[in-house]
């Protein structure tokens, strides 16, 4: 698929962060999955376990009420509990006190349970149906090897590791099958766009040639009117060819850095943009220090202060005026415009973004200032207040 790096590059960006967006909410429903999964096989090995062991210690049970009633009966001869090195026991009456324990937590046993496993030990409860030594219940207590738990978490771990591997891995085919459609649907787009652009070169400099040629003072002056505005058409149309064949074409040209006059190109600029300027009765202040010089592709830096001016042009209220000020490492150019709140602010270098809908373009004339920018390692500062204007500040080393 045959398309420009630029477009190709704002297409993996953009499936890069739908790819990470669609696999951390899959990844986090996976993992929740597998938690509720892996909780309930847990559940399950324990009960398989306690069960296991509950025949055990209903053994255990039995020889322990084995010899309580033999103590029971012979009291007078043996006063000696029962033990056995295999488990330990308690005795309970039944108000729940404890009448004798060799229990490791005798403490918090839960006499209303019948098997349960607690601090590594399982504990077994029998309820007497007669009463020797005063006992209505027997408590067995043997300690847990844990090897079952070990063996259940290295099944998680294993099973649960490739499950989830397994489910990344058909997301990831899942989002580049979703995707194919809107990379081919760009993929037009962006054909769409290189095609008009290359088509619109042609008319669009006849036009402005062919009024740069026109006696003004020979012509009616509804007639100069019409004209002016065609000329103002023709050179919006102009700058939006450029940024277009900027982000079409700037990663084939190399930057041809030179040792460029701010100040010559900054007053170039502002005539080129008066005309529309004056469309709207903008006025355009400038302040600008003579001699500022800097390092730059000249190409790439008109392309920066044409955008600035173009959106200080463009979303400016009728009759305001725009401020253009430059020093040696700062170009600033402010706007009596419309504004913006903290959020566009933050969101006004994306690249189509466009916060009011009614003064046209395409919403990438910040987003080249962006690009450019940050080639050169310049800083941009925004300061904006709703219905107050704009001020966009850029610095440079010097």
């Amino acid at each position: 698929m045959s398309v420009s790096n630029a477009t190709a590059t704002s297409i993996s960006h953009s499936e890069k962060r739908t790819l990470w967006r669609f696999l951390g909410l899959y990844a986090f429903l996976t993992l929740l999955i597998l938690i509720l999964g892996s909780t309930i096989y847990y559940n399950l090995q324990k009960d398989l376990m306690l069960q296991t062991k509950r025949l055990q210690l209903e053994e255990y049970s039995k020889e322990l009420i084995d010899g309580l009633k033999l103590l029971h009966i012979y009291f007078d001869r043996y006063r000696t509990y029962p033990r056995n090195p295999l488990y330990r026991s308690a005795i309970y009456d039944a108000d729940k006190v404890r009448i004798f324990s060799t229990l490791k937590h005798p403490e918090g046993v839960q006499l209303d349970k019948v098997i349960y496993i607690t601090d590594h030990v399982i504990h077994y409860i029998h309820v007497l149906d007669s009463y020797y030594l005063g006992a209505k219940y027997v408590v067995v207590e043997i300690d847990d090897d844990r090897t079952w738990m070990m063996q259940t978490w290295r099944n998680i771990l294993l099973y649960g590791g490739a499950t989830l591997v397994l489910f990344l891995l058909s997301g990831v085919m899942l989002v580049r099958l979703f995707l194919a459609p809107m990379r081919h649907a760009i993929h037009l787009l962006d054909r769409f766009i290189k095609d008009t652009t290359h088509e619109l070169n042609t008319p669009v400099n006849a036009i402005l040639s062919n009024i740069e040629m026109i006696d003004h003072s020979r012509i009616d002056p509804k007639e100069a009117k019409k004209i002016r505005r065609i000329e103002i058409a023709a050179r919006t149309v102009s700058h939006i060819y450029q940024d277009l064949t900027y982000l079409i074409l700037h990663h084939q040209i190399a930057s041809q850095d030179v040792k460029v006059d701010l100040s010559a190109l900054l007053k170039e600029r502002i005539e080129y943009f008066r005309i529309l300027a004056d469309s709207k009765k903008i006025g355009i202040e400038t302040d600008t220090q003579p001699g500022v010089t800097l390092v730059v592709d000249p190409g790439k830096m008109a392309r920066l202060v044409d955008n600035l001016l173009s959106n200080a042009i463009k979303y400016n209220r009728r009759g305001g005026e725009v401020f253009v000020r430059l020093r040696p490492g700062e170009l600033l150019v402010q706007d009596t415009g419309i504004g913006m709140d903290e959020k566009q602010i933050g969101e006004v270098f994306k690249r189509y973004k466009r916060f009011d809908t009614s003064v046209g373009g395409f919403g990438i004339g910040l987003n080249i200032v962006a690009m450019i920018a940050q080639e050169y390692g310049f800083k941009i500062d925004i300061h904006s207040k709703i219905a107050k204007g704009s001020e966009v500040i850029v610095r440079w080393d010097v």
